[in-house]
């Protein structure tokens, strides 16, 4: 199956998901990494690990609808089965939703319901939480809120600071999501197979 990865940011998730792949532990193929960031370093580190990686200016289009209907052309051209989120900082819409349903997941720092949106690792601290975690779940129209597929706890330690917490949440996202998704993967290949 070929995988797009959708991410924002640096890619350490997407870095871990093509590596998996290009090792056979994924399932599946990275064919593809999007971002809605056009200096976003996952952009580079996917080139650098030989996957086509695109960037699409949100605000290069009329509105959300003509901005996913460019990404599901470019995802048509590319032949891509399936979607992982990985740090991607924004809302999927109906154009997405509909042309993907159930082939899209999503990570989380958190063990949601607890802890949704922005900055999850910040809330945590604020909250003064013992734990956290990750969170992997199927997309749906709501922010975090589409149902979830599995979830690690992290501990959250006396002095903890948002380096050390964020650290401890990407080594277990690193592991976990690779498995998770070559599980997610096998099951649609086995369902499709029926």
């Amino acid at each position: 199956m070929k995988v797009a990865v959708f991410a924002s940011g640096t890619g350490t998730n997407a870095e871990a998901l093509i590596k998996a792949a290009k090792t056979g532990e994924l399932g599946g193929e990275v064919a593809l990494v999007v971002s809605d960031k056009q200096h976003a370093p996952v952009l580079e580190k996917a080139r650098n690990l030989g996957v086509k990686a695109e960037h699409l200016s949100p605000q290069s289009f009329s509105d959300k609808a003509a901005y996913e209907q460019a990404i599901l052309t470019l995802l048509t051209k590319e032949g891509i089965d399936f979607i992982v989120l990985a740090g991607y900082m924004r809302l999927i819409g109906p154009t997405l939703l509909e042309a993907y349903e159930g082939k899209m997941i999503n990570i989380h720092p958190s063990l949601l319901p607890a802890f949704p949106g922005l900055d999850a690792i910040g809330q945590a601290l604020e909250a003064k939480a013992d734990t956290t975690g990750v969170t992997i779940h199927y997309v749906d129209a709501g922010m975090d809120t589409g149902p979830v597929i599995a979830q690690q706890q992290v501990a959250i330690a006396n002095g903890e600071t948002r380096e050390t917490l964020t650290a401890k949440i990407q080594a277990v996202e690193h592991t976990l999501y690779p498995a998770v998704v070559k599980q997610v993967l096998n099951e649609h290949v086995e369902g499709e197979q029926q």
